[in-house]
């Protein structure tokens, strides 16, 4: 889940560690105190204005005609950084060697070292001064920062709408400007380079950032020790799937763990699951749309979709402790029944930033032991195996050979191999060593990713606040809970539209 998400569910983050004493969360949602994702966002921001440098892009630099092997930071690999950008040769080479680029960015507490730690070798190698500093209500203070002439040089947004609604002031540098376009095209799955590219404000599209680290989200996680022990296996398709559930159902367990109680934020876990269907029964360019506003809640395409997830929600044996208690149980405790001897429910879909929570169930458990996942399976097959994920994208607002050296370096996986060590990162990057992952559930998760047919971003968190945080959670509550119908409840969903489009 997206930044969205975690500004409202960041209070319970603090609660969880006061009352202890968070995907993605990652992705987007609250995590325990003793892992927090990625994404989260804790901690107080120390104010750090940046100095206002012109947004006017300077020309694109030539790229070197010969080939110019570097070692990477750290030794042991070669990169040639002339496939990526002129300006990483020279800071390579020494030549940006004590001038400073300014970050800004929702990474705070534990995240913001984890951060600042993964830029170090980059900055020794080079020589260039990354200024990094975090804020808990980034979302909010980046657009009055930019709209007012005091942008940092580079901004990490957690969600592509955010980066939308800023380049409409035409102050984010288009990226593909000083980025080779080959290297973007060998190193990215074009689903990365469209969710990125946006209108700068005159109609003119163009390439807002690049994704530095994601987080996945199509997974569904079981207890690994006694499904295989029950002679369960992974379902390949959604049918191989609700084969599997009625065959645990005839066993006498119950297949689905599912929780969808997080404070104001109830609901939220239902609009995934929409999002992963939608992507599963119709086109990208209807789930574009969807997320957009011109393919409506109420259309047979969102209806469908709804539909497919009642199938399994709204069949008492199907969840542990029937349909009715989905609403009153929190998504983080919905996961310990996973875990009881026996399980009490055998699945639970949510995104890679859940392992946090099954410590709290059941300290000591490890991935691949006691825990596994697999894919969300395919519905229909004509397309193909998509994914779901958040993840955050890094833009430029200052056109000056440092900044374009270090965004260029953001589009390598050295530019995030230090955090993918350190754990709580995936990398998009298609130059990725898995190898470097010291989870192998955050290897087998980034395998995922890049084997991926297409991507696309979690949906509510790039429709705007009142839709995507606000009718679109609220209605597939009331949906859930009862007190609505399906059509009722859709017809409330697009109702939050009404506060958009004045």
């Amino acid at each position: 889940m997206a930044k969205k998400k975690l500004n409202i569910l960041g209070l319970m983050v603090i609660s969880s560690m006061l009352l202890a004493s968070c995907g993605g969360t990652a992705d987007n949602t609250p995590v325990p105190a003793t892992a927090v994702p990625a994404t989260a966002v804790v901690g107080e921001p120390t104010a750090m204005p940046a100095t206002a440098m012109p947004a006017t892009a300077m020309p694109a630099t030539a790229m070197p005609a010969t080939a110019i092997p570097v070692t990477t930071p750290g030794g042991g690999t070669t990169m040639d950084w002339s496939k990526v950008g002129a300006e990483l040769v020279d800071a390579y080479a020494g030549k940006l060697k004590g001038t400073k680029v300014t970050m800004f960015g929702p990474f705070t507490a534990e995240d913001e070292v984890k951060f600042n730690n993964s830029i170090k070798d980059f900055e020794t190698a080079t020589g260039i001064d990354i200024v990094y500093e975090g804020s808990k209500e980034f979302e909010t203070t980046v657009v009055t920062r930019v709209k007012g002439g005091s942008a940092p040089d580079i901004a990490d947004f957690p969600q592509p709408g955010l980066v939308s609604t800023v380049a409409k002031t035409g102050k984010v540098l288009d990226a593909s400007k000083f980025i080779n376009a080959a290297w973007l095209k060998q190193n990215y799955n074009q689903s990365f380079i469209d969710i990125a590219t946006v209108d700068n404000g005159s109609g003119t599209k163009e390439l807002g950032g690049i994704f530095q680290r994601v987080n996945g989200k199509s997974l569904v996680w079981y207890p690994k020790k006694e499904f295989d022990a029950a002679g369960y296996k992974a379902p390949q398709t959604w049918d191989e799937m609700i084969t599997l559930m009625d065959k645990m159902v005839a066993d006498g367990t119950t297949p689905w763990c599912i929780g969808i109680e997080s404070g104001t934020a109830t609901g939220w876990p239902a609009t995934d699951w929409i999002e992963d269907i939608m992507l599963r029964t119709t086109s990208l360019d209807n789930y574009d749309k969807w997320v957009a506003g011109t393919l409506p809640f109420t259309s047979p395409e969102v209806k469908a979709a709804t539909q497919k997830m009642a199938e399994i929600w709204l069949n008492p044996k199907y969840v542990y402790g029937g349909t009715k208690q989905i609403v009153n149980t929190s998504f983080g405790d919905s996961v310990k029944p996973l875990f009881d001897n026996p399980p009490k429910c055998y699945l639970h879909r949510q995104g890679n930033f859940i392992t946090s929570f099954f410590e709290q169930a059941k300290a000591g458990v490890k991935g691949g032991v006691d825990y596994d996942f697999f894919y969300l399976p395919s519905i229909d097959a004509k397309y193909g195996k998509p994914f779901l994920f958040a993840g955050d994208i890094m833009s430029a607002f200052n056109d000056r050979p440092e900044v374009r050296a270090v965004m260029q370096w953001f589009s390598t996986f050295e530019g995030v191999k230090g955090w993918v060590q350190a754990g709580g990162a995936l990398a998009p990057q298609n130059d990725a060593d898995p190898k470097a992952y010291t989870s192998a559930i955050d290897a087998r998760v980034a395998d995922l990713i890049h084997g991926a047919t297409s991507l696309r971003y979690d949906g509510s968190d790039m429709m705007p606040s009142a839709v995507g945080a606000g009718s679109f959670w609220k209605a597939m509550t009331n949906y859930v809970s009862g007190n609505e119908d399906i059509d009722k409840a859709l017809q409330e969903a697009q109702a939050g539209w009404a506060n958009v489009h004045k």
